[in-house]
């Protein structure tokens, strides 16, 4: 075909396999909308009013406020990797507290793999907004103020697949790390750099060649083999440090062995996992960190420290205070459990600036900037997600090989005749029982779901015979190792300049 239209790129292919009925996808895609593990909501039962089980709730959640606080078992970037993570595979633009909303009708915005379409959109052709229009393949990135910041339009908004990724500095910088490792390979693979080789060979792993050839334009090749080669590394990454970080051991292996514990017809993306499970990150937040080395640290909710606009070279961190990189600097994440840093009971006005509702009780603005009572209120009023004692009775009925144990609500419900516990905080109470890791039902939801978005993905670190690359420590590669290439390579990126905007 000659004279192509603009995005119909090998188009002639792709009506040739569908007409021949040897299209490349052989099953339906992923689907994009949430629902329930157990299949139903978990409602409300017994004869206890709103305002009763609101008040319950709330005393709860202030007992888990501390100001004692003690390291975990993770590095503190760990947390905000996390983070990155959850928006890479989830976007819920609709539940709210208060709301109530069957979460089979949520459409998860983004898609529920493990793809990195947080940076890379949907590429260059339908994203073209995050790539430069003058170097193929190359994302944006820096501003002339500061040139690692994210690239930005006139008003000050990031130019990235993900706009929560620029919510505050640490996730934020992240995800210019991301772009940075994808523009670093980008300048070694079209100027016959280090990476070159290993780059395209890692690109077509596992792949026909016939299948680049027929679906990538010769003028993406390049891009094409360096973002699966990132794609593949961030899954590594994935499974092999950030589950291992904040998962009990015996969970991942249970749901390696078998990644569908809750059924091959379970949603691909459990309401229990985004809105419960795997916002264990919140108990791992510290109060303050520490940016560069020496530096005093800062409050979390610290100006400097928030995200959303232009960021000031002032506001810059050094990785190695984040992530391991083998000289001992890194600052820790504090511990999955129930005890969590009083700063989350005093979200800022411009995060939480009006009470809440919940069937005609109103929860006072000072109750509605506690983070973790907006965890379970947004699953009690929205999601009615099943209780931790449903999930681990379901575990032990169906998928015995499991390690579970059911676990009583908390003294301070059964005290108000409540006993269920909501999910999240059961999550937590395992960890606090785990050395400060999900087990249980919250490590098999978090552990089953990442692992079965790897083994739905034909293309996935868990389907091919994948090892990192040596430049990153091969079968050793860590966060911070990956973390410490790109720091060190930053200034290898072609057309810097030129790649910025904002």
């Amino acid at each position: 075909m000659t004279g192509m239209i603009h995005g119909m790129s090998r188009f002639d292919h792709l009506v040739k396999h569908c007409l021949e009925h040897t299209a490349l996808m052989m099953k339906p895609p992923l689907a994009d909308t949430f629902g329930h593990l157990l299949g139903g909501p978990n409602d409300i039962t017994g004869n206890l009013s709103t305002q009763k089980i609101v008040d319950a709730l709330i005393a709860l959640v202030d007992s888990m406020k501390t100001e004692t606080l003690k390291d975990g078992p993770a590095d503190a970037g760990m947390t905000f990797f996390g983070q990155f993570v959850d928006h890479d595979v989830t976007l819920d633009a609709t539940s709210s507290i208060g709301k109530k909303i069957d979460p089979r009708s949520i459409r998860n915005v983004r898609t529920p793999g493990l793809d990195l379409d947080c940076v890379y959109g949907d590429g260059p052709e339908a994203s073209p907004f995050l790539y430069s229009p003058r170097h193929p393949g190359f994302l944006l990135f820096g501003r002339d103020e500061n040139p690692i910041d994210l690239a930005r339009n006139a008003h000050g908004t990031a130019l990235i697949g993900d706009h929560r990724n620029d919510e505050n500095i640490i996730v934020s910088q992240v995800h210019g790390a991301m772009i940075c490792l994808h523009n670093i390979l980008m300048s070694h693979v079209s100027e016959g750099g280090a990476a070159k080789d290993d780059v395209h060979e890692c690109g077509v792993m596992s792949i026909r060649q016939s299948v680049w050839h027929e679906s990538v334009p010769p003028s993406l090749m390049d891009f094409e083999h360096v973002r699966r080669f990132v794609r593949l590394h961030y899954q590594w990454l994935v499974l092999h440090a950030l589950l291992p970080s904040f998962v009990d051991q015996p969970c991942i292996d249970a749901a390696l062995h078998d990644p569908w514990i809750f059924g091959r017809h379970a949603p691909l993306m459990p309401a229990e996992f985004s809105g419960a499970a795997y916002r264990f990150g919140h108990a791992t937040v510290q109060p303050s960190y520490r940016l560069k080395h020496g530096a005093s640290p800062v409050d979390l909710f610290e100006p400097m420290m928030l995200g959303f606009g232009p960021r000031k070279p002032e506001a810059d961190l050094e990785l190695a205070q984040f992530f391991d990189t083998g000289d001992g600097k890194a600052q820790k994440a504090l511990p999955v459990g129930t005890k969590v840093a009083k700063t989350l009971f005093e979200l800022p006005s411009n995060v939480v600036g009006a009470p809440a509702s919940w069937d005609g009780v109103e929860i006072p603005i000072e109750q509605a900037r506690k983070l973790p009572l907006r965890n379970i209120l947004r699953d009690r009023s929205a999601l009615k997600l099943a209780s931790g004692q449903q999930v681990a009775r379901w575990l032990k009925q169906n998928a015995p090989h499991v390690p579970v144990k059911e676990l009583p609500a908390p003294q301070i419900l059964r005290d108000r005749h409540i006993d269920k516990t909501p999910i999240w905080f059961y999550c937590l109470e395992e960890a606090d029982h785990a050395g400060g890791r999900l087990a249980g039902v919250g490590g098999t939801i978090v552990a089953s779901v990442i692992v079965r978005l790897l083994k739905e993905d034909p293309e996935s670190v868990l389907n091919t015979d994948f090892t990192p690359w040596s430049g990153f420590g091969g079968s050793a590669t860590t966060m911070g190792r990956v973390m410490a290439w790109v720091e060190k390579n930053r200034g290898d990126i072609a057309h810097a300049a030129d790649l910025r905007a904002g």
